[in-house]
């Protein structure tokens, strides 16, 4: 039996492997799509992440980020944002005294870097070209009745241990297992299930953890382009009525354009050539991509839907949520991967102690040290995306007014700017 297993390799999940190995826990990944292989002279991905300096420290202590920055990274400096040009605020590394705020990275080279990774560990073993057909959950009355106890998730004395009413299903859920049956019908044991497995998560419906959310009315479409000249360390963000722009600098002379708008719209925008969409392009995008002359032409697109959800629960059962599967957020700030791997920080500072994971001390430490903490933290990150999102993607005149004023004071706010820069790039 493993201590634990994972659904879902990723980036978030792999992550958490990785920490997880290098605690000596005994680890399973099931990912039923492995990255592929790295070439040099491989195009680039349209799937491309914005990665904190506190995701960099993290991924380095896990022994990955050796392995993705010799395949190729983009270090920024600077990050604009503006809605009328007279009104901006640049943030800069030089005004927080570091050497970059963060790094571009195709989200495969983030996973096949981490997988890379795993395979120096004996104690984790990856299984890939195979998915999960079923999934038994041990004890599932006793969860019933230990989730309806007085206090709603578990009720303890004052010694601490599980109250009269609910020892049994205490007991029964502590000494729980959960068996995975794959499509190869091969069948894996664990003490635990980790649901790093997106925003459909299988391991989040079978533990029976609800969600709320919604999905927003606009769309996002990624456009990876190649310019003429090689591209600058400076992100910037455009806000417009119809929804946000968005330039990311990658390797070499690509870069990766963000464009919301409408389903309808982008969908008529998908439906162009290279060459008719790199006039849209330059017809709605502001004159800073291509300044200094610097043209472009458009290697690849596609559209993604933006959709909020949150898991009621991180913790239920034998199961355990991460990433994607516990929250998807608006991806405005670019702190969709980041907060995912907040949440393998946190878990690992709970496993860390090397508690006994059947222990009903164990499963507190889960709920009060990893889910409380981590959800508060998300919603409040969700919240401050989607009040951003609302002030800067309309165009009733007073608010517009609002928010060029609030982007100039910002530009002056010295140690208050600074301070939000820090929490950005996870320094705080």
């Amino acid at each position: 039996m493993y201590h634990f297993c994972i659904n879902g390799g990723g980036m978030v999940g792999a992550a958490l492997a990785l920490g997880l190995a290098q605690q000596h826990y005994s680890v399973v990944v099931i990912e039923p799509f492995a990255p592929k292989d790295f070439f040099k002279n491989d195009g680039p991905d349209l799937r491309v992440s914005a990665i904190s300096e506190a995701s960099v420290t993290l991924l380095k202590a896990l022994g990955a980020w050796h392995f993705i920055e010799k395949m190729r990274v983009k270090p920024y400096a600077g990050l604009s944002v503006w809605d009328d040009p007279k009104h901006r605020t640049d943030f800069t590394a030089k005004s927080i005294d570091v050497p970059q705020l963060g790094y571009f990275v195709e989200n495969r080279l983030l996973q096949l870097g981490c997988h890379q990774a795993l395979a120096l560990h004996e104690n984790v073993t990856v299984i890939s070209n195979d998915e999960v057909k079923e999934i038994t959950l041990a004890n599932n009355t006793a969860e019933e009745a230990f989730t309806n106890t007085a206090e709603g998730s578990f009720s303890t004395t004052a010694e601490g241990s599980c109250s009269n009413s609910a020892e049994g299903s205490c007991k029964a859920i502590a000494e729980g297992s959960v068996t995975l049956t794959l499509s190869s019908n091969k069948k894996i044991e664990a003490k635990w299930l980790v649901g790093a497995d997106g925003a459909q998560s299988q391991v989040r419906k079978t533990a029976g953890i609800g969600t709320t959310g919604w999905q927003y009315a606009q769309q996002a479409m990624g456009i990876t382009v190649k310019m003429t000249k090689q591209t600058e360390a400076i992100t910037w963000q455009q806000f417009t009525p119809t929804g946000p722009k968005a330039f990311l600098p990658m390797f070499d002379e690509y870069a990766s354009l963000v464009w919301y708008n409408s389903p309808e719209e982008l969908k008529r925008l998908k439906g162009l050539s290279n060459t008719q969409l790199k006039n849209e392009i330059l017809a709605a995008f502001p004159e800073e991509l291509t300044k200094n002359d610097n043209d472009f032409s458009v290697i690849d697109k596609a559209v993604f839907p933006l959709t909020r959800m949150h898991a009621s629960e991180y913790v239920r059962g034998q199961c355990i949520l991460v990433g994607d599967a516990a929250h998807t957020i608006n991806p405005l700030a670019g702190q969709g991967v980041n907060i995912g791997f907040r949440d393998v920080q946190a878990l690992l500072e709970v496993t860390a102690s090397k508690p006994d994971l059947t222990s009903m001390a164990f499963r507190r430490q889960l709920k009060n040290d990893f889910e409380k903490p981590r959800r508060k933290d998300n919603l409040l990150m969700m919240s401050a995306m989607d009040g951003f999102y609302s002030l800067f993607s309309n165009d009733i005149a007073p608010i517009k007014w609002i928010r060029n004023q609030l982007l100039s004071v910002a530009e002056h706010a010295g140690p208050i700017k600074k301070e939000v820069l820090k929490y950005a790039i996870g320094m705080r």
